[in-house]
């Protein structure tokens, strides 16, 4: 298991592949070195779901796991690897755009006449 942590540059809507099989893709920006790193992470079927509330510029952590595989082609009978990002959580480290903390009023502590008095 890895962790990605960056900001949101895109979303992409969910691709049906086949009636078993769905994916959707986001692309984060990862600051951590020299140059600007655009990773993109995708999440298969249910998981497509987890993205529907994240938009472009928030500050995310992404849980995911490196995936490679085989592929022989029939035709020239060469083999290639392939690999990908398979993201399996998502949480954000900021607040998103636009949204507030909410504001709580401050805890009204006060000390009553007797030390012994209970509130209830």
């Amino acid at each position: 298991m890895y962790t990605l942590k960056g900001q949101i540059k895109l979303v992409q809507p969910t691709q049906n592949i086949s009636e078993k099989f769905r994916k959707r893709e986001i692309v984060v920006v990862e600051n951590s070195s020299q140059y600007p790193q655009f990773i993109t992470v995708q999440f298969t079927n249910d998981k497509c779901d987890l993205l529907d509330s994240f938009k472009p510029g928030e500050e995310v952590e992404i849980g995911f796991f490196l995936r490679g595989r085989e592929w022989n082609d029939p035709k020239t009978g060469s083999t290639r690897y392939f690999n990908s990002i398979d993201g399996f959580k998502i949480m954000r480290t900021t607040n998103p755009i636009g949204a507030e903390s909410p504001d709580f009023p401050p805890a009204n502590i006060t000390g009553g006449d007797d030390i012994d008095d209970l509130p209830f």
